[in-house]
């Protein structure tokens, strides 16, 4: 079969860097094509050549039997390769309709003049979304979607330009399993089609359910390519990482953490809106308490609420036995608390500021008086306070000065809770603490987790991942429609159980 795609001896080198090495990638029609490697293994740069944002050092591309040294956005795009990264580029200003079409406007004559043919538009837009499942007015504004229909639309952009081939980075982070569900039905479906798929994702649990082929990159280098279904989850991962990674981060099974002091403690916590009502939860010592529920239920919202980042109704916070007047971030900040938020690209850390300085945010902001307007920064703790960071937590970057944008996404995120640890935060809540990131990258966030229970610090983690809470938490607390409905000991919770609690099935 004549591949769609075919890349051979691609190397990418920037100053100082060779972030590929050698790489040969092909995308046959009919299949759909799994890439996989820890963060800065070098898939985000093979795509990007793919298409056509960054320009190769050597090698050459074959696109439905033409020949390049090097792709063009334009060129990509008349070769029907699409990319759904991500961080969609859907805008929601706009509507569905005027989304699928940006930039590339049918139009026709009227009187002389060229005028935008919206007739063309709604019947080519109509049998796309048909074909997606997004059942929306395409006069719908974008900002009005949830994330799975801001997705579906991102499908529906390329397949409306006609793409052969579709590029989907990281697809399903943000979806529920019933959603994880539908995108892989339509992907089968795009696969009969004949369409070619990469698909990019660091859950290792999907990947046999969706794949037919799988390539393994490592450190810029290519590990091979394999039948998807001749390999097992542990096989894959000993490939991408070279070692094993162990399944279990608990606690010691000799320590009762229930028995332990309690040194974190909300009660009764109710938001004004509602969505988290009457939440009441108790953190021992040395222990990870872990939350689990459907996106919605309550989890982000509660903790929220804890953190200040959205008035309460009701309810008190304690720490060490002492009630914490928290009113909003700052104050959280000022009595020990700290946040690892979801969506760590919009609310984690400052795009333009390099890793010192955005370790150093935080405690300038514990340091400071008069609700932040008061105090000096000393410039010279930056160096300090991160190279420390770096050390202790194992921030791989050039040096602290390096862009924290420049960073992989494990490494992003030690940065952030970099910040957390040099203001010396006493408790840390992690939601979707290895959203996008890769399996040896988790692993290392789990290590720190459990080192920081183990040093006496409370760490609270919201995930949405059953597995991750199952290897990773003393306790889970399962939420349902914004109440706490239960708090399972690791020894009698199963995934099964969760679900079961959570859907009220």
């Amino acid at each position: 079969m004549e591949p769609l795609i075919q890349m051979v001896g691609i190397t990418k080198e920037f100053p100082g860097v060779k972030a590929l090495d050698n790489i040969s990638f092909d995308i046959l029609p009919g299949e759909v094509h799994v890439l996989i490697g820890e963060n800065g293994a070098g898939k985000s740069t093979l795509m990007k050549i793919l298409s056509g944002v960054y320009t190769p050092t050597s090698g050459k591309i074959i696109a439905n039997g033409r020949e390049y040294s090097a792709l063009t956005t334009k060129d990509s795009y008349n070769e029907g390769i699409a990319i759904v990264y991500q961080e969609l580029s859907v805008i929601n200003e706009l509507s569905i309709l005027e989304n699928l079409f940006v930039g590339k406007l049918p139009t026709k004559r009227f009187c002389g003049l060229p005028v935008v043919d919206y007739k063309l538009m709604e019947e080519k837009a109509a049998g796309v979304l048909k074909k997606v499942g997004l059942n929306r007015d395409p006069k719908t504004l974008v900002g009005e979607l949830a994330m799975p229909e801001k997705q579906l639309c991102e499908i529906a952009k390329a397949l409306v330009s006609g793409a052969k081939v579709i590029v989907l980075d990281e697809p399903t982070t943000s979806l529920t399993t019933s959603e994880v569900a539908n995108l892989h039905d339509l992907i089968r479906n795009l696969r009969t089609e004949g369409c070619g798929i990469v698909y990019i994702s660091h859950k290792m649990s999907e990947l046999h359910q969706i794949g037919d082929r799988i390539t393994v990159l490592k450190d810029g280098t290519y590990v091979g390519t394999y039948p998807i279904q001749d390999l097992s989850i542990d096989q894959l991962v000993t490939l991408m990482v070279g070692r094993e990674v162990s399944g279990t981060y608990l606690a010691d099974p000799d320590i009762d953490i229930e028995s332990q002091p309690v040194i974190f403690e909300a009660k009764n916590i109710t938001r004004a809106d509602g969505k988290c009502r009457n939440i009441s939860f108790q953190l021992h010592k040395g222990e990870i308490l872990g939350f689990a529920g459907l996106v919605g239920a309550g989890r982000t919202e509660c903790m929220e609420a804890i953190f200040g980042a959205v008035p309460k109704s009701d309810g008190q916070v304690f720490l060490n036995g002492k009630e914490l007047k928290i009113k909003n971030p700052y104050t959280a900040i000022k009595n020990g608390l700290g946040m690892l938020t979801e969506n760590r690209r919009e609310t984690g850390f400052a795009k333009n500021f390099s890793c010192k300085q955005n370790i150093s945010l935080v405690p300038f902001i514990k340091t400071s008086t008069a609700g932040g307007i008061g105090g000096l920064l000393e410039l010279g703790n930056e160096i300090g306070w991160a190279e420390e960071q770096k050390k202790s937590i194992g921030i791989k970057c050039t040096s602290v000065n390096q862009m924290t944008t420049d960073l992989s996404g494990g490494n992003q995120q030690k940065v952030i809770l970099g910040k957390w640890m040099a203001a010396e935060s006493e408790v840390l809540i992690f939601d979707e603490p290895t959203k996008g990131i890769d399996v040896g990258s988790k692993a290392e966030i789990y290590q720190l987790m459990r080192r920081l229970a183990n040093e006496g610090k409370g760490v609270l983690m919201v995930s949405s991942e059953q597995t991750e809470l199952l290897s990773s938490c003393d306790r889970i607390a399962v939420f349902r429609g914004g109440e706490l409905q239960e708090i399972l000991k690791n020894a009698d919770a199963s995934e099964e159980k969760i679900v079961k609690i959570s859907t009220n099935e």
